[in-house]
């Protein structure tokens, strides 16, 4: 039944410990980091190099994202601010207070999704205040995806640091620590550490 265990594991849900959460987590940020403002970051390279109506495509779906962008946040941006809220504190307490990996997991990172979204929503109203074109509009986009790299790789740092702490919690139990494991063996010697049996 090797082949049933190793099947197992491969698909095993655990959080730090399976391949599929750090899979999902570098999909998450490739993704957040070729989306920009819901714009995908090839139409900006593209107005650069080519102009024309390549620029003028790349104006009318900044046009569009923003719009929406600000218009969902003045409708109902308290309401998803309060949400928003209430789910990241209650993931915070659940994964770290009482300690559930999972909850960890996915607070690491939707945290550093919401800076993104929050991000975004600034440079939307720049864009609209501004009035932003040409390549004026497309040196904030990349600005805006250097800014949305750098929350990525911080936030993969931190949460590769904390997952390999956990695995290695997990992995050495109670001994866990710089000693733990030379004062357990000291335990178990059957000479306590005197070189006779019983000790002294």
């Amino acid at each position: 039944m090797d082949w049933f265990d190793n099947f197992t594991t491969l698909i095993d849900m655990r959080s730090f410990s399976s391949v599929w959460y750090w899979i999902a987590l570098a999909v998450l940020w490739s993704t957040a980091s070729h989306w920009v403002l819901g714009i995908p970051f090839d139409m900006v390279s593209r107005a650069a190099s080519r102009g024309g109506q390549a620029q003028t495509d790349l104006e009318d779906m900044t046009r569009v994202m923003t719009n929406r962008l600000l218009s969902i946040s003045r409708i109902s941006g308290l309401w998803l601010l309060g949400l928003a809220c209430f789910f990241l504190t209650s993931l915070a307490l659940i994964g770290f207070l009482y300690e559930v990996q999972m909850a960890q997991a996915v607070f690491l990172m939707v945290f550093p999704m919401s800076l993104v979204g929050l991000l975004s929503l600034n440079t939307a109203r720049r864009i609209q205040n501004r009035q932003a074109s040409g390549e004026e509009l497309r040196k904030v986009l990349w600005r805006h995806r250097v800014m949305v790299q750098v929350v990525g790789m911080i936030a993969i740092f931190v949460t590769a640091m904390w997952g390999m702490y956990q695995n290695l919690k997990a992995g050495m139990g109670n001994h866990f620590g710089p000693m733990g494991a030379i004062e357990q063996q000291v335990d178990d010697d059957p000479n306590n550490g005197w070189g006779r049996p019983g000790g002294v």
